[in-house]
């Protein structure tokens, strides 16, 4: 069973349509990028998948279970929405790490936000937090920023402040960990930083789907290429027949844009 399966996802903002019939779906361990021009409609479909935007039809199951179905008019209250949010861990282009708190202190605060809300909280407080720090600087360590985590995001460079988002999204243990376009806002050098993290999480198994435009990347690293074009995918398939043996126009005209080397 596929542990994410997106069906008849649209999306209209005002009388625009950014998301046509998308349908796809993901498998345990399996790394996925999501690649076309800006505005295709990728960054949608990421916030789609985050809660971050309600499509006015279409399917979202994770595990098999029914996280949305846009044909059901009943809203979920706000705690039902953040339950479901878990099941996805999003890193964004620009950080959106808060600025008045420490590497440390934004990769340890959704999971203490959560845990107020166990019955035993009160009673455990002092042990939760510090379940909480010790994971929170594993995953640091393990974003090689063991010397930087009491350091705020502007004292850290981009490249840094986007392992700190990274190991952020990690904390809560989603299923699968979604990146919009994580280097887009990176020189070269600090873009090398972040994509060496994302392969070595890719190496562990970690289900990944990734808004990039690094084509050597996509190609290299993913299991399986989306490309969107117009709010549709247009074509998808390993990275060898995407990248190797492309079948549309509209992805060739799109792929000889980029030395692939």
């Amino acid at each position: 069973m596929p542990i994410l399966e997106v069906e008849h996802l649209c999306k209209t903002f005002e009388r625009t349509e950014v998301l046509k019939d998308i349908s796809f779906s993901l498998e345990q361990g399996q790394v996925v990028s999501i690649i076309g021009s800006s505005g295709s409609g990728k960054t949608t479909l990421l916030r789609c998948l985050n809660f971050l935007e309600r499509p006015d039809s279409g399917v979202i199951r994770v595990n098999g279970e029914v996280l949305l179905d846009a044909g059901d008019p009943s809203p979920d209250p706000d705690s039902v929405i953040r339950r479901k949010r878990l099941h996805f861990g999003l890193v964004f282009q620009s950080f959106n790490l808060f600025p008045q708190y420490t590497a440390l202190e934004n990769v340890m605060l959704a999971k203490e936000l959560l845990a107020r809300e166990q019955p035993d909280y009160k009673a455990r407080k002092k042990e939760i937090h510090e379940e909480i720090r010790v994971l929170a600087e594993e995953l640091l360590r393990q974003m090689g920023l063991e010397n930087r985590m009491n350091n705020y995001p502007h004292q850290l460079s981009g490249g840094q402040c986007q392992r700190v988002a990274i190991a952020r999204a990690l904390a809560l243990k989603p299923d699968i960990l979604c990146f919009d376009e994580p280097t887009s806002a990176l020189d070269p050098e600090l873009t090398g930083e972040v994509l060496r993290v994302i392969k070595e999480l890719a190496d562990q198994q970690t289900t990944m789907l990734i808004v990039t435009h690094e084509m050597a990347f996509a190609r290299d690293v993913a299991h399986h290429v989306i490309f969107m074009d117009d709010g549709y995918i247009l074509e998808q398939g390993t990275p060898e027949e995407v990248f190797g043996n492309t079948r549309e126009e509209r992805t060739r005209q799109f792929l000889s844009r980029f030395n692939q080397g």
